[in-house]
């Protein structure tokens, strides 16, 4: 199981999501947590700036970005839709 922690950007924008997407955002990082690479979540390495992030899908427009901090550890560095984000 994997740890994961969240940055202040991402719990604010965590809050403004609507009810259904947090939601949606709860249940992805239960998978999430048992395995980062799980087919269902499309993780995949950013480039460009954000080239030290992955991401993965929440839904078909929104995404979570994150670190790996530590073997069994993330940090959350953001969430919403892959225009805000990208």
């Amino acid at each position: 199981m994997f740890s994961i922690k969240t940055k202040p950007a991402f719990d604010r924008h965590f809050k403004k999501l609507p009810w259904v997407i947090q939601e949606k955002v709860k249940r992805r990082s239960e998978i999430f947590a048992s395995n980062p690479f799980d087919q269902r979540l499309k993780t995949h390495k950013l480039y460009g700036e954000r080239k030290e992030e992955w991401a993965y899908s929440v839904d078909y427009s929104y995404r979570i970005t994150f670190v790996f901090v530590a073997e069994n550890e993330v940090l959350y560095t953001d969430v919403g839709t892959h225009d805000e984000l990208y």
